[in-house]
């Protein structure tokens, strides 16, 4: 019987040293992009955008939601607001110099390059239209805080 006690008094024993060395381990995390919207853009970057305001949308052609993002954006072209796509493999540039490291991103700036909204990731048309509208107009979006990073 005592040999029972001290093999189950051994296992507990092994049990618990076992479970805090599990417990002090650390475990690596893999490295993740940052999905990060710029804060100010350089306006002489997007020539093509002479519109006092700017969506700029950071993609990749092998990315699919990008190409969503982008057809949702192109609705918002007129006098007041550019639209301007800024694929990866054609931009690679711009992205290094805004350190785009995930895409889609979506800033949308105004004439000063001040980013005033941005997302990162997939964007719904009707968020991405009222951001613009709000940035533009402040107050005019039910949901003000769409699109805000932060500031």
């Amino acid at each position: 019987m005592s040999q029972v006690v001290v093999a189950v008094v051994v296992v507990a024993v092994a049990v618990v040293v076992g479970l805090v060395l599990r417990g002090r381990r650390q475990v690596a995390v893999p490295t993740q992009p940052a999905a990060v919207v710029p804060m100010q853009l350089d306006r002489a970057d997007f020539p093509q955008a002479v519109a006092p305001w700017v969506v700029v949308v950071f993609s990749s052609s092998t990315c699919h939601s990008c190409a969503d993002v982008v057809r949702k954006a192109q609705v918002l072209a007129s006098k007041e607001v550019g639209v301007v796509d800024i694929e990866f493999s054609a931009n690679a540039a711009l992205h290094r110099k805004y350190d785009i490291q995930a895409v889609p991103i979506v800033a949308i700036a105004d004439r000063d390059g001040v980013v005033r909204r941005g997302f990162a990731g997939p964007v719904t048309a009707t968020d991405l239209w009222a951001a613009v509208a709000d940035a533009r107009e402040p107050g005019s979006s039910p949901e003000p805080e769409l699109g805000h990073q932060g500031d």
